[in-house]
């Protein structure tokens, strides 16, 4: 079986974690990649952990980077085969964190950016038991079959001028999502690429805060 390690970020108060966030980068990249977006949200989760598994492929012939699955598989069909099996291996990750914090799903944050944002969305909606909320940057859709038994609030935020994943995928998510009467917001970074621009960071920033407050 699969087991997903990577950089951890201890909760800033020193105490037991309260809530957990579990950050899944993109292709090419790891853990470290995204655990920055940690330190950023300990100011508003100073009482949560903050987890960026590496993904468990290697890319062949770029030793330095992972992969949740193969860019290769172009066709849709494809494309969702290496998202589900991605999402059992991150479920199983996020099932042993909470057998280890004694946390569950409503404390928990799934964010994602590039494919992690793909595979956070499809795990996240898969699961039994909402999340407290996901957060896909740059990413795109691929419902779970089950969708929609679990309506987490959802975060979307995507730039306009994003050249490896478009644009539209976000907006097509956020209209998908919406028809399945789940709460998701999605924000568009004008004159931003394939990257999380500044006014892109605080509305995830905003939309993790009204998460919090609301489940105090």
């Amino acid at each position: 079986m699969t087991k997903l390690s990577g950089p951890m970020l201890a909760p800033a108060t020193g105490g037991a974690p309260r809530r957990i966030v579990v950050l899944l980068h993109g292709y090419g990249a790891d853990g470290t990649d995204l655990i920055a977006l940690g330190r950023h949200w300990q100011a508003i989760l100073p009482d949560a952990l903050f987890v960026a598994p590496n993904a468990p492929d290697f890319i062949p012939d770029y030793p330095a980077g992972r992969m949740w699955f193969p860019i290769s598989s172009e066709l849709p069909v494809r494309r969702l085969e290496g998202v589900r099996a991605a999402s059992v291996v991150v479920a199983e990750f996020l099932a042993d964190l909470w057998e280890q914090t004694g946390l569950g799903a409503g404390d928990t944050i799934l964010a994602g950016f590039s494919q992690g944002a793909m595979v956070s969305l499809h795990a996240g909606l898969a699961l039994e038991t909402p999340l407290l909320g996901i957060i896909g940057f740059s990413g795109a859709f691929l419902p779970p079959d089950n969708f929609p038994t679990v309506k987490p609030p959802v975060c979307l935020v995507h730039g306009d001028l994003d050249t490896v994943v478009d644009v539209e995928m976000s907006i097509s998510a956020e209209t998908a999502l919406r028809e399945a009467q789940l709460d998701v917001r999605l924000h568009i970074s004008p004159g931003a690429g394939h990257m999380i621009a500044a006014d892109g960071l605080e509305f995830a920033d905003a939309f993790i805060t009204e998460q919090v407050k609301a489940r105090v």
